[in-house]
């Protein structure tokens, strides 16, 4: 199960990205041939509509944007400000540390606890009802989309999913943290699969290269780095 979970945003992500650009494809090819002159056939690929494109690539992009929030939080690559946290000592900054995980988790719990009752005063309960053989009495059926015509609890449905799936996200974190100190972390300039080790030089070339050792100023091997006080072009 936890293996699944594991992979659970990168698969639906993944998903969701690849169809959505199918659908704009097509949706963009369909757009382009319906305006040239191929008579029987024109007149075919203008009989078809294709306005629910938009809003299906809509819909995808936000289901998109819940799921990759949870995977940040997994992943660690959601942005923050820890500037003050680092200046603390250990023992106070894994509190600090600890605390925030935890309020992320109430704040995505709170927000999936809304989103269930949002879903289900949009039709869910009407849908619910209804597939169980249940007298629905005056409950509403719930709105649906303009174009898809989908009921609007189940687009909606990607805030409690979203939500508690990025709440577990903190409390895995959170729990990993107080196992082992160490926070989830994304290294951006790391490209998977790629070595980490410079390819060795030719023999008699290794003077001939320029070294960025302290990553700002370049400096040929077996010379020291350049220092930042402005004397950029003078070396020692």
């Amino acid at each position: 199960m936890m293996r699944v979970l594991d992979h659970l945003e990168e698969w639906l992500i993944t998903f969701l990205m690849g169809a959505a650009t199918v659908v704009i494809f097509v949706a963009v090819m369909h757009r382009y041939a319906s305006g040239m002159p191929l008579g029987a056939v024109q007149d075919r690929l203008i009989q078809i509509n294709t306005s629910w494109a938009q809003e299906l690539c809509i819909i995808m992009f936000v289901w998109m944007a819940k799921f990759g929030a949870a995977y940040g939080v997994r992943t660690g690559i959601h942005v923050g400000v820890d500037v003050l946290v680092n200046r603390l000592a250990e023992r106070s900054r894994g509190k600090v540390i600890v605390f925030g995980l935890l309020a992320g988790a109430l704040f995505t719990g709170t927000v999936g606890s809304l989103g269930v009752r949002l879903v289900w005063e949009n039709g869910m309960h009407y849908a619910l009802f209804t597939a169980l053989g249940w007298n629905v009495g005056d409950v509403p059926q719930g709105p649906t989309t303009p174009d898809l015509e989908w009921p609007t609890w189940v687009v909606y449905s990607a805030v409690p999913l979203g939500s508690y799936l990025m709440c577990f996200r903190f409390l895995q974190v959170t729990w990993g943290f107080l196992k082992s100190g160490e926070l989830p972390h994304h290294e951006l300039a790391h490209v998977e699969g790629l070595d980490d080790e410079p390819a060795p030089l030719p023999p008699g070339k290794e003077d001939a290269i320029y070294r960025m050792e302290d990553e700002v100023h370049p400096h040929e091997v077996g010379e020291p780095p350049l220092s930042g006080d402005g004397d950029a072009g003078e070396r020692k």
